[in-house]
This record gives C-alpha cells, structure tokens and sequence, in this order.
C-alpha cells in the first residue's frame, strides 16, 4: 500500500495517508504576506523513524513548488532541518 501526502488546505496541514488512515501530517500558518510557515510536524509514534517526515516534508515542499508561488519557512525544527540538508528547496524560502 503506497503512502500519500494530501495538501488539507482548510486545515492548513499536509496528511501522509496509507490508506484510508492518518499516519502523520505537518501543519502551517499562512502569514499576512501569503507565504506559508511549517509550525509541527508528527508521525504516529509506531511508525517513527523511518522516514516517513522525510517523505511527508518533501512531498508537501514539492507540491507547494508546483501549485503555488509562495514563500516557505519554517518555525518547527524538523522543517527547518529538511530545509538545511536540502538546498533543492532553497527557491522556495527565497521567492
């Protein structure tokens, strides 16, 4: 079963779905300016540590890069950290 990550706009997070369930989700706040910042990201505890807040992150930064012109940061530290080990995603903190 794949894993998906669904942009809830109206909730102003990122889901990661396996399946029909919830296993994890990043949450942001839209500032005055548009941009988007990340405030927290989880994982069900079970399923921690395997990369699945990589796989959420990177997803949520790549659709964000292909449906919208806003400018991202981050107030949670894993964001932040993706950020930094990922200079890819550096056009989208500079927009």
């Amino acid at each position: 079963m794949a894993d998906t990550v669904i942009h809830d706009e109206s909730g102003s997070r990122f889901v990661l779905m396996r399946g029909d369930q919830q296993i994890g989700e990043a949450g942001y706040e839209t500032r005055e300016d548009g941009g988007i910042v990340f405030t927290h990201t989880e994982v069900d505890q079970e399923l921690q540590e395997r990369g699945l807040g990589s796989t959420l992150v990177g997803s949520a930064l790549d659709q964000l890069r292909t449906s919208t012109d806003v400018r991202i940061g981050a107030t949670c530290p894993f964001v932040r950290r993706y950020l930094e080990e990922h200079p890819e995603y550096g056009d989208l903190t500079n927009r």
